[in-house]
């Protein structure tokens, strides 16, 4: 290959990732039973404050990423069915398809990816759940930094943000395990809504950076809060 073409091929966007199946609820509902079923039998899992999910109408729901499990978890164990924002390296060949029946939303990290964000508006728009993971990817699930995204979407859908911390994924499966430490401990809380003080263009950078450091304190708020009990 010459230096010319490397040039072209380096200035060529990757191809765009895309869940190749449509939605099905029955699915859904029997992938999340079926999951909370195993992840109740392989881990010790506990599950507290489902009451603060809104039984109906458009909802974030914003989690800390330390572990693999995370997404799965709160996908069986969300007291209704969500949506998950998800990273798009998954979505290939026919695992394309099962996230689409799923409703998995793919989102190419390290670059704003609107047409994410509009999926995701299109949903809460709906009346459904989303989830969210703000750190991006898995790291230490301390929420020292969170993407912008999900201030967008609570600024401009006005859908209430419910905290789910997430204690002992990362144990549990630790980087380089294929399979969970059997019976190892597992604890979700699903926390009150995050008050967020909605002040100036919703479109605007600034508002949209000052929504999401609020955001981000009230997720660690609800993290700290919650590890005294994990």
């Amino acid at each position: 290959m010459t230096a010319a073409s490397q040039e072209v091929a380096v200035a060529l966007p990757l191809p765009r990732r895309r869940a190749t199946g449509t939605l099905k609820p029955p699915v859904v509902r029997s992938v999340r039973l079926a999951g909370r079923g195993l992840s109740r039998t392989v881990l010790r899992l506990r599950v507290d404050g489902a009451h603060h999910v809104p039984r109906s109408g458009p909802v974030l729901l914003a989690g800390n990423h330390s572990g693999i499990l995370d997404g799965p978890l709160v996908f069986f164990t969300s007291p209704r069915p969500c949506r998950l924002l998800t990273k798009s390296e998954v979505f290939v060949g026919h695992w394309a398809r099962a996230c689409g029946w799923l409703g998995l939303i793919p989102v190419h990290r390290g670059r704003a990816d609107r047409a994410a964000l509009q999926a995701g508006l299109s949903c809460l728009a709906g009346g459904g759940a989303l989830g969210v993971f703000p750190e991006g990817t898995r790291g230490t699930g301390n929420l020292e930094q969170v993407a912008d995204g999900l201030a967008y979407l609570a600024l401009r859908s006005g859908a209430p943000v419910i905290p789910v911390a997430v204690h002992g994924t990362a144990a549990a499966l630790p980087r380089g395990r294929s399979l969970p430490r059997w019976r190892a401990p597992v604890h979700i809380v699903f926390g009150a809504p995050l008050q967020l003080d909605r002040v100036g263009d919703p479109r605007a950078r600034s508002t949209v950076r000052s929504a999401a450091e609020q955001l981000r304190l009230g997720l660690v708020a609800h993290l700290m809060q919650t590890t005294e009990h994990a």
